[in-house]
């Protein structure tokens, strides 16, 4: 059990390692032949795709840190009414508030917005021969579309986005302890309590408005559950998906032929979409907690331990998926946890494929030879939430 403990333990700090952002998967593959193991006096790590979704499922596992053996500090902290952190009943009550607001018809309504943005945002580019897809597009897409949805002010955005920035470093392990973060809750907390009191004066068409003003039956959020939804939203809104646009990008300029097949095929975007979701997603591991004793994998897991739930891992078993390790957009069957599962399957992912669909379809037409400047490109630190914080893209010209 020593070496088993000693094993995982080196490769989850490898993992952590800003030096392993760039490709993570052989340490992934590794994790797969441990399934579930102990990885410190406070946490196990689960790897394989069938315990992770039994897990995902399982009403004796949830993500209240507040119930278990280990100490709350940082985000888990300082935003402990997001709905992120919390279980049922609380986490449904405050899901259906939002889905209630959240609604297909407000949601499908924005494909034409996010049209419009896409065409922008690549006109703006039409006469360079070379751009950064992170600056010029994967961000500045989902941050208008969430904005506009929520009704926060596109000017703002370069306040949000430092917040933003530190926000998630709590998610991960490493980088869950800078003091940073909880400045930054209590300044966006501060702007969002004023943007919903200008909401309750003078309301608007936006999510805003409606949570703030609250018409569903079963009642509203107070006003710190409020504040603490929409800075989720926001902050979820574009986080995932600015990764999961410029991961698609890179791996198909890594796979040409399987770029050409989308641009001859562009109704092929969403098998590329759900392949990227497994292949390489957003969202690499996820925290949960037991709350009973449990016994999995032939590992007992004491009540109040942690779980490290390696999606990444799970989304490359052999056991669920052939020849793992090889994009195949046309692979029969893609169960992925690229947007989670669970009763905390991403409320967002029907906004997410939309924006994707689009920009994926009109970078695969409107680019002609493109090409990647530099292989790997540099990523952000942030080991759960895994995306290249620039993508350098040439290309010959670019249709109109």
């Amino acid at each position: 059990m020593h070496s088993t403990k000693t094993s995982v333990a080196s490769l989850f700090e490898r993992l952590l390692d800003p030096a392993s952002r760039p490709n993570p998967y052989p340490i992934y593959e590794q994790m797969l032949e441990i399934p579930v193991a102990q990885l410190d006096e406070n946490y196990f790590l689960v790897s394989t795709y069938h315990e992770i979704l039994f897990l995902l499922h399982d009403p004796s596992v949830g993500k209240d840190q507040r119930k278990s053996k280990i100490p709350v500090e940082g985000l888990r902290d300082v935003a402990k009414q997001w709905i992120l952190f919390l279980d049922p009943p609380e986490h449904d009550r405050l899901r259906r508030l939002v889905m209630h607001q959240f609604t297909p018809e407000r949601i499908t309504g924005m494909q034409g917005r996010v049209a419009d943005t896409v065409t922008q945002l690549l006109n703006a580019q039409r006469d360079q021969k070379q751009f950064d897809l992170v600056d010029a597009f994967s961000y500045p897409l989902p941050v208008t579309v969430i904005c506009e949805l929520l009704g926060v002010p596109r000017e703002d955005e370069t306040r949000f986005h430092a917040w933003a920035d530190m926000l998630t470093y709590g998610l991960d392990p490493a980088l869950a302890m800078d003091p940073g973060i909880t400045k930054a809750f209590e300044e966006i907390s501060q702007y969002m309590s004023q943007l919903i009191a200008e909401r309750r004066m003078h309301p608007r068409d936006d999510l805003a408005t409606g949570l703030a003003l609250g018409n569903d039956p079963a009642g509203r959020m107070d006003d710190e559950t409020l504040i603490s939804t929409m800075i989720l939203l926001l902050l979820a809104g574009h986080e995932t998906t600015v990764n999961l646009i410029t991961n698609s990008m890179l791996t198909l300029l890594r796979h040409p032929q399987e770029l050409q097949k989308l641009r001859d095929h562009p109704e092929r975007v969403h098998l590329v979409i759900e392949e990227v979701l497994r292949y390489d997603p957003p969202v690499q591991f996820a925290t949960r907690f037991a709350l009973t004793d449990m016994t999995l994998h032939g590992v007992t897991i004491p009540q109040g331990s942690g779980l490290r739930l390696m999606f990444a891992a799970g989304d490359r078993d052999p056991r669920c998926f052939a020849h793992p390790n090889e994009f195949d957009p046309d692979r029969p069957d893609n169960r992925h946890f690229g947007f989670g599962n669970g009763v905390h399957y991403c409320v967002g992912a029907p906004l997410a494929r939309i924006e994707v669909q689009v920009a994926l379809t009109e970078l695969s037409r409107r680019l002609i030879q493109p090409r990647l400047v530099v292989d790997p490109p540099p990523y952000r630190a942030n080991a759960v939430l895994r995306g290249p914080q620039h993508l350098p893209i040439a290309f010959d010209r670019m249709e109109a």
